[in-house]
């Protein structure tokens, strides 16, 4: 099998892997949102430091110590993925996930505004074209739908943000998620032990504590590591080894995914609303595609 064949498959296995992940928080709706959070970065510490101590790296985070700016950057980057994780997470309980789904796919059109206005990158027609389905689409269903679509311009807004930093720091994904979740782990153990201490409750008003109180459910909360951290890993293998466009492309899988779940299997309304503004982001990102691998 070829070197190529290997990208591809690792990431198709990535984004599908991420686009089911809906179906893992929605079996666990007991947990509330913060709890959940907290469990997702914590086992994820502890996942990135094993993979990181088995490929004998442990000294390029022992480096970052001589290197402070670093560390404040990805401050910052640890709390916007911990923003989007949370509003991934919670949109999935309240039956959202159809809105996550749109916000995964608004991303890409917004990174690269983003991109204009952080990096002074020059948008061309056709990009310009893409953004503007992409951002009428959203008016009509704020119209039709009688509110903003919060949920997905939060997560594309947050994964946008995420990138923008990321790209200031010469790391590698794993010792960066790495050090983002280390840096976030003391909060999370914290916020566990006030939620099973019943000291306070969680963003929804509900009392949580969940870990210990029966196997199965400990288990798949304890899955939250690799569930972070395979995907991330598979998406580092595959962008050494496919072309920048190739991977972009693959990865509208996962918000495709999410929504073939939110619509099949969660059973969420799909409006006429729907009907037309997803059609017109699809527009927008088979433009920004073709555009981007023709260039």
């Amino acid at each position: 099998m070829t070197e190529a064949r290997k990208g591809v498959l690792a990431i198709v296995a990535a984004s599908v892997t991420w686009g089911l992940s809906s179906l893992y928080y929605k079996a666990l709706a007991e947990v509330p949102p913060l709890e959940m959070l907290s469990h997702r970065t914590a086992w994820s510490a502890v996942f990135f430091a094993l993979v990181l101590l088995a490929q004998g790296r442990a000294g390029e985070v022992r480096a970052l110590a001589a290197r402070p700016r670093q560390w404040r950057v990805l401050a910052v980057s640890a709390v916007l993925i911990a923003v989007n994780w949370l509003v991934f997470i919670h949109a999935v309980q309240v039956g959202h996930a159809l809105q996550a789904s749109l916000g995964y796919y608004v991303f890409p059109l917004l990174a690269a505004v983003l991109g204009y206005f952080a990096f002074g990158e020059r948008l061309n027609r056709v990009q310009m074209l893409a953004f503007g389905l992409a951002a009428f689409a959203v008016v009509l269903l704020a119209v039709g739908l009688g509110a903003l679509p919060w949920t997905a311009l939060t997560l594309a807004a947050s994964f946008g943000g995420y990138g923008i930093i990321k790209r200031q720091v010469p790391l590698g994904p794993v010792v960066s998620v790495f050090v983002e979740t280390a840096l976030l782990a003391p909060l999370a153990l914290v916020f566990l032990w006030g939620a099973h201490a019943g000291a306070w409750a969680d963003t929804d008003g509900r009392y949580g504590g969940v870990f210990g109180r029966d196997l199965a459910t400990s288990l798949l909360l304890l899955f939250a590591g690799p569930l972070t951290g395979v995907p991330l890993v598979l998406f580092s293998y595959a962008a050494r080894r496919l072309p920048y466009a190739t991977v972009g492309l693959i990865q509208y899988l996962n918000p495709t995914v999410q929504f073939g779940i939110a619509v099949l299997v969660f059973g969420e309304a799909f409006t006429v609303w729907h009907a037309v503004a997803f059609p017109l982001i699809w527009a927008g990102l088979a433009l920004y595609s073709w555009d981007g691998w023709r260039r």
